[in-house]
């Protein structure tokens, strides 16, 4: 198990968890993507609500560099799609609820103190490589701008190849 947050250039460790009551999802299954992990705190919080509205804004702009967010945190599948409808989320929330916190630690982003997630930012590759880490203090929200210029830098990388 991580105890500090994976950095870029590591593997990204591949999981299954629940996206909705009825459907899981893989991170292998969005190989050839690349994908933005949100982990928060909780549901129904001011600044994780705040956070997540701004990612569900940013959509269009992740997805013009192939990339895809997903949320993820230790409330129930339940909790996250109640605050998926009530927030018009359109992307996913992962339930990393059983274990508890068992994503959220194997990505070095559990918080055993609280009993939660922390709030980091993940951004990865194609492959799998985290190209981006961000570890962000709890009541903060981190905004999209590190995540748009880790984007920017993978497409850089990408064009000059």
């Amino acid at each position: 198990m991580a105890d500090t947050i994976l950095a870029k250039g590591a593997q990204a460790p591949d999981f299954e968890l629940s996206c909705t009551p009825d459907q899981r999802l893989r991170l292998h299954d969005l190989k050839g993507k690349r994908v933005i992990l949100a982990f928060y705190p909780a549901d129904w919080s001011p600044v994780c609500s705040d956070q997540m509205a701004l990612y569900n804004e940013s959509r269009k702009l992740f997805q013009q560099h192939n990339a895809e967010v997903i949320g993820i945190s230790v409330d129930s599948k339940w909790c996250h799609l109640a605050f998926e409808q009530d927030r018009h989320l359109h992307f996913p929330l992962l339930a990393d609820f059983e274990p508890k916190g068992a994503i959220s630690r194997l990505y070095g982003v559990y918080n055993e103190q609280e009993g939660q997630s922390k709030r980091a930012l993940f951004v990865i590759d194609e492959e799998g490589l985290i190209r981006w880490s961000y570890l962000s203090p709890d009541g903060i929200n981190p905004g999209a701008d590190g995540i748009l210029e880790a984007l920017e830098e993978m497409d850089n990388v990408h064009e000059e190849k």
